[in-house]
């Protein structure tokens, strides 16, 4: 066990050179390089110095809640090395069972008579939006299931965005996430196979999807931060520009349940979830009313536990009339 913990440990700075992490340093270049942008048309008065006191302020970095982050990304990882790892769904038994359930109702069939430069794009095209998909159900799921809301709570319980408030989050919903990305990938490389055969790969740059690649660069890690970057009223129908995930963490109860996609807002559009960043003014980040009492690493993994076991509990009429939680 205690072997487990120190490779979890010491492997965490991996995330840096990952690029199927958000804190690639790659990505975290290119933030900076839109910060700058975003920096030079909203401040009159421009320095270099002035722009790292902007981006890196100190009483952002360096709160409370930041710091939680911080630690929360180095215990979360052991806890799912722990715990985690044994019971999490992958993706190889889910391909395997949707391609049998196909030649099952389908009977066999030969692959598709497409090019493999052909295939090669379907199939990034599909595992992308497979996954985008999958992760704004469950991202609604968690906002809209009361016994669910009380982990994703743990999130939404930041004070201060940075790009590591990406993970702050309870392991259960880390574990719900793996679990998706299994079901969603393997579903799509299940139904690919039967359609095309084994020639099956994905376009990627440094590993990662080319649509996630391009959408990390284009500032994904200003999502969490306090820089307002927004694309623009015409884009943001399509895409979640980091303004409009800095809207989806205000505390203001009409941003509530808004802007629940990753990278595509076409899903918000069709659950009538979205929220341009044109149509808001300022915001402040939290759960606003609604302290979540997240003060502590301890009240982070206990607290939601017992306030989604007592969410299950049959409530007085009393009880009903109050507002809800979000």
């Amino acid at each position: 066990m205690l072997e487990t913990i120190w490779q979890s440990i010491a492997q965490t700075p991996d995330y840096l050179f990952d690029a199927n992490k958000r804190i690639f340093i790659g990505y975290s270049i290119m933030a900076l390089i839109l910060a700058a942008l975003a920096y030079g048309l909203r401040k009159s008065k421009k320095s270099t110095r002035g722009f790292f006191r902007y981006v890196f302020a100190k009483k952002i970095w360096w709160a409370p809640s930041a710091r939680q982050d911080y630690q929360l990304w180095i215990y979360n990882r052991v806890l799912k090395a722990l715990l985690f790892t044994p019971i999490i769904l992958t993706m190889v038994p889910v391909a395997l069972a949707t391609t049998e359930l196909l030649e099952g109702a389908f009977g066999l069939r030969a692959p598709m008579p497409l090019s493999e430069t052909s295939v090669v794009i379907i199939f990034t095209v599909l595992l992308f939006l497979a996954d985008d998909f999958s992760r704004f159900l469950l991202h609604y799921a968690l906002h809209k299931v009361p016994f669910l809301w009380h982990y994703h709570e743990v999130h939404h319980s930041a004070k201060v965005l940075t790009p590591f408030t990406i993970y702050r989050s309870h392991p259960l919903e880390s574990y719900l996430y793996a679990c998706r990305m299994a079901l969603s990938q393997g579903m799509v490389v299940g139904v690919c196979y039967y359609l095309f055969g084994t020639k099956l790969s994905m376009v990627d740059i440094l590993g990662a999807n080319i649509f996630v690649f391009a959408f990390n660069a284009m500032g994904s890690n200003l999502r969490h931060s306090h820089v307002w970057l927004s694309w623009g009223r015409h884009v943001e129908k399509w895409l979640i520009s980091p303004a409009q995930h800095q809207i989806h963490h205000s505390d203001n109860p009409q941003h509530f349940d808004t802007n629940l996609g990753s990278a595509l807002a076409i899903w918000d559009r069709l659950f009538g979830t979205l929220i341009r960043a044109d149509e808001v003014g300022k915001i402040s980040i939290g759960v606003g009313q609604y302290d979540a009492g997240h003060d502590s690493i301890w009240a982070i993994y206990t607290k939601p536990v017992r306030d989604s076991f007592a969410s299950l509990k049959p409530k007085r009429k009393a009880d009903t009339m109050k507002k809800p939680v979000a």
